[in-house]
């Protein structure tokens, strides 16, 4: 049975779940973590509900036998169709990514007009949409899928004169749908290692500040108040374990993996689910 000296469990379908690793050990620096990318069955972002709903119970299942303490769902296509059946099956607490950054992203636009930036599958859930208004239904939300941004990500290209032309382009669509916005949203794991090319050309295609949303610190944030509210913080005075990262398939996981943890990977092991 987990305790407050287990670990956490993070998943993604793939590498870009490393960027909620990066915030959860800067946020939460006593807890131990295991991250579990499925890096032999990516990307979610242009499966079915049901087929991504499948693996994020296959890798919930996998990471509960390893004693976690709490599950972070760090893949915003996994949080959009999967997490209320995970909500229904599990016996220990859980966060996903879209409802923390929805809430930062209300509290971080005045003008009441919010973008939102994904992979298909997510933005075709609606999920950021509807949390969004959940929230504040006086809201506009405007979504763009960006199918090209996840590739760009993993190749590390993250200043190159094709990802600025990418980039772009689909802030070209998202502003030809709305006109205006305030703030945007990351609604992808992978994007956060753009974060910087995306806010200058959301500046200069929308003429003023554009608040970007990294919903990978808010889901830390989220954890550590969540974690504190169960008493299942890790015990003060005590020497948390190691962090180990799993991967489904092990082709340039740590090549990948260090652009978006910002360090070496330790411990990192292949398994089958």
């Amino acid at each position: 049975m987990a305790t407050q000296n287990s670990p956490i469990g993070v998943f993604d379908s793939g590498i870009g779940g490393l960027t909620v690793v990066r915030a959860l050990k800067k946020a939460l620096p006593t807890e131990s973590l295991i991250y579990l990318g499925d890096t032999a069955r990516l990307p979610y972002g242009s499966k079915s509900a049901a087929t991504v709903t499948r693996y994020s119970s296959q890798i919930a299942d996998f990471l509960v036998g390893r004693q976690v303490k709490y599950l972070v769902v760090a893949c915003n296509t996994a949080s959009a169709y999967a997490l209320p059946h995970l909500r229904q099956s599990l016996q220990i607490p859980l966060m996903g990514v879209v409802e923390p950054g929805a809430a930062l992203a209300v509290a971080s636009s005045p003008k009441k007009k919010i973008g939102v930036l994904g992979t298909r599958g997510t933005i075709n859930s609606q999920a950021y949409r509807e949390a969004i208004l959940r929230l504040n239904p006086e809201v506009d939300v405007f979504s763009q899928a960006c199918p090209l941004l996840v590739p760009l990500a993993e190749e590390g290209w993250l200043d190159t004169a094709i990802s600025a032309d990418i980039v772009q382009h689909y802030l070209d669509l998202l502003k030809a749908s709305c006109g205006e916005i305030d703030a945007l949203v990351l609604g992808c794991t992978h994007y956060p290692v753009l974060k910087d090319l995306i806010s200058l050309r959301a500046t200069m295609t929308f003429g003023h500040q554009i608040h970007v949303i990294d919903s990978a610190d808010a889901v830390a944030d989220a954890v550590a108040k969540d974690l504190e509210l169960q008493s299942l913080e890790y015990p003060p005075g005590l020497t948390a374990g190691a962090d180990h990262f799993l991967f489904t398939d092990d082709s340039r996981f740590n090549e990948i993996g260090k652009l978006f943890l910002g360090r070496n990977l330790s411990n990192a092991e292949h398994v089958d689910l």
